[in-house]
């Protein structure tokens, strides 16, 4: 068995032991580059996969290729060739998102004028964990037979999880794969302008034919379509030309769309007649993982216990640990040296604790409010309209979860109602919290907004 078969052959065992998500990450691009006295040396693409494998699959690796090749005693990895191998696109030496942090010149990504794409998010460079692996293999296989399989696809999740680069991911396989597909990737808020902009000037027929020849059409946050009957009408005449013509279509939200209220139940009947896959909160493990891998794209390197206190302190949103990573990188460049921990924590101390992430009732009332697409005032008014009466249990739910309120000092908060109506709403939702999945589902989304 030559070294190509005998890798091939570890390839295929190895994909019954681990997802299919993981083994496009993880296992995409290597191969053997030689194989002597007993010692197998596996070419990977970067640092940060031969760090993955040597510390997450090594035992499983040399396990299966011992099985195949008895005389094989030790299994090395080594960097085929340097730097991140994550996408054709230049690498940004530094990007800031925040107005106080120094803007150091870094090499421009181009965005391609007719999809929108950005060469920068591929698949390479999406980071793989339980909390969106399911996203991503349904992505995967989408960006492979795009028409034919999960059409169409609905990804949700909170803000700064991904789903914006899993969409551009699928647009840029394709377009790497299928250079004579036609991509367009575009936010629901842009599409509702170009809408209003051809009523207006009386040429919808016109905006619409935009959209007929599409191939793979990616629309982000399409929450936003939210009581935009006129938008909804359009968009489902859109979205039915090429449905009929197998052409794909890619939606993303942050929430389910059985939980888009006003939305037209024809357009939510189509959003759920294809595969759904949500991206939750990213685990400690896989938060370090993306830390490392970011800082590895910025060509920076930072101490274990910096990267594992910026991942134990951001938690919810996958932007803000590259916001941290970025105030760093200014740091290092500017300082020509790197920060120590006690450094670190005081470059890092008004993202980690802002007052922002403090949860307060009126931050509750609003996210709860928005989320079920009602004015803050209905949550606290007298009205028994059952629309009004769930989600006002929900924030006193949360009130006395998160905040640890009275009861009187909730039922006070709500127009002055009882405290014992506060015990029946807290009770009623913890109770069924613990058998209803959809509602456990919108009590995690609503969760991720009190905390942004």
């Amino acid at each position: 068995m030559n070294t190509e078969e005998l890798w091939q052959a570890m390839l295929a065992q190895i994909q019954f032991n681990i997802s299919k998500a993981n083994f496009a990450t993880w296992f995409k691009n290597t191969e053997v580059l030689a194989k002597k006295d007993g010692q197998v040396i596996i070419s990977v693409p970067n640092n940060f996969s031969k760090e993955w494998l040597e510390n997450k699959y090594n035992k499983l690796i040399f396990k299966i290729l011992h099985s195949l090749d008895e005389e094989i005693k030790e299994v090395k990895y080594s960097v085929d060739r340097p730097g991140l191998k994550a996408s054709a696109a230049p690498v940004a030496v530094l990007e800031s998102y925040d107005n106080d942090v120094p803007q150091l010149e870094f090499q421009e990504l181009k965005i391609h004028k007719e999809s929108n794409l950005n060469p920068r998010y591929t698949f390479e460079s999406f980071i793989v964990g339980p909390f969106n692996e399911l996203a991503q293999a349904a992505a995967w296989a989408v960006a492979k037979n795009p028409g034919a399989t999960y059409n169409p696809l609905f990804i949700y999740g909170g803000v700064g999880l991904g789903k914006t680069h899993l969409l551009q991911a699928i647009g840029n396989e394709v377009s790497r794969k299928i250079p004579q597909k036609k991509i367009k990737y575009t936010s629901s808020e842009k599409f509702t302008s170009g809408i209003v902009n051809s009523i207006k000037n009386h040429d919808v027929e016109k905006f619409k034919s935009l959209y007929q020849d599409i191939d793979v059409l990616m629309i982000d946050d399409v929450q936003f379509l939210s009581g935009k009957e006129k938008t909804q009408e359009e968009f489902f005449h859109v979205f039915n030309g090429l449905y009929e013509k197998n052409k794909q279509i890619i939606l993303s939200s942050d929430r389910p769309p059985k939980a888009i209220s006003a939305l037209e139940e024809r357009l939510r009947s189509r959003f759920e007649g294809g595969m759904i896959a949500d991206i939750s909160l990213p685990d400690l493990e896989t938060r370090l993982a993306i830390l490392k891998a970011k800082a590895q794209e910025k060509r920076v390197s930072f101490a274990d216990d910096i990267l594992e206190y910026i991942a134990a302190n951001i938690q919810i949103n996958i932007r803000e640990l590259e916001g941290a990573l970025n105030r760093l990188t200014a740091y290092q460049k500017l300082n020509n040296k790197s920060p120590d921990l006690e450094i670190a924590k005081t470059l890092l101390k008004n993202v980690i604790f802002s007052p922002k992430r403090l949860a307060n009732p009126e931050k509750i009332i609003r996210a709860v409010a928005v989320f079920y697409d009602l004015k803050e005032r209905d949550l606290i008014a007298v009205s028994r309209k059952k629309e009004i009466v769930r989600p006002r249990q929900i924030a006193m739910y949360f009130l006395r979860k998160e905040l640890k309120s009275s009861f009187p000092f909730i039922g006070k908060k709500f127009g002055g109602k009882d405290h014992t109506t506060a015990i029946h709403a807290y009770n009623k939702i913890a109770k069924e919290i613990e058998t209803n999945e959809n509602l456990t589902e919108e009590i995690s989304l609503i969760k991720e907004q009190i905390y942004r």
